[in-house]
């Protein structure tokens, strides 16, 4: 089976076929523009433009930026308003003519590491973090995701965590790597004090420069960049759409629990 992975961000909307067995992209991944305002009608014309690019492919997973159930999108942080309540698996399913599974981005990004990349192998509670936007987090005990856990969006001196260390932040004001370096360790000591995992991924476009700030975070616990990088996305999506298509039986390393995403 040929699953097509679809990864939806802030600024662009980007796919590839993918081997859910091994993490590989078959082809080439192909890229459009996010649509501004990103509203439904035009994020799903996005998503059917990156299908258009490629054939052969039997499902499709779809990440997207926000909490999903059940194949509907329950937040909206980052993309325009009109997806609060959107049946989205239901929405893109009838656009691609495909069984189609929508999953939360960084918990696909999550389940693409944990996997495939840095989180693989790790027992306990492994933490994946993704720095762009804003902030993403996807949460694993033993391997199994626990999903839509928003703690990008923990409160730290009465604001919004992601508006104090996101990517976007540092990017806008201007920050130095020293200076948003110390503002990410105070956001993980946060977390360190509510969760105590025992590993940090860091992932999202950051991830790339990771050697510009990780050697300035000091915090307890061990924490490594991603390696998947911009593909954790589209890998995780098509594992998502894998599973599903298997069924609880045929859960894999980074499997999401039945309830987690639906395909239509």
């Amino acid at each position: 089976m040929t699953i097509l992975g679809i990864d939806i961000g802030g600024s662009g909307v980007k796919g590839a076929p993918v081997d859910p067995a091994t993490g590989e992209l078959l082809a080439e991944r192909f890229r459009v523009p996010t649509p501004q305002p990103a509203d439904v009608d035009s994020v799903a014309a996005a998503v059917a433009e990156v299908a258009a690019s490629f054939g052969g492919f039997d499902r499709v997973g779809v990440t997207f930026p926000g909490v999903v159930v059940d194949g509907v999108t329950r937040s909206a942080a980052n993309v325009d308003k009109s997806w609060l309540g959107a049946p989205a698996a239901q929405i893109f399913a009838q656009r691609l003519g495909l069984p189609v599974t929508v999953l939360n981005d960084a918990d696909a990004a999550g389940v693409a590491e944990v996997a495939f990349g840095a989180g693989r192998d790790q027992s306990g509670l492994v933490m994946m973090l993704t720095f762009g936007t804003g902030i993403g987090s996807a949460l694993f005990s033993d391997g199994i995701l626990i999903p839509n856990t928003e703690l990008g969006h923990v409160e730290i001196d009465g604001a919004d965590a992601e508006l104090l260390a996101s990517d976007r932040i540092r990017e806008a004001e201007g920050l130095s790597w020293e200076q948003w370096a110390a503002r990410v360790e105070r956001y993980l000591h946060h977390v360190e004090m509510l969760l105590s995992p025992r590993l940090f991924v860091v992932g999202g476009g950051v991830s790339k420069k990771s050697e510009k700030f990780l050697p300035l975070i000091d915090i307890k616990t061990p924490i490594v960049p991603a390696t998947l990088l911009n593909n954790a996305g589209i890998i995780g999506a098509a594992m998502a759409a894998h599973q599903a298509a298997a069924g609880p039986g045929g859960q894999h390393p980074g499997a999401i629990p039945v309830d987690a995403a639906a395909a239509f």
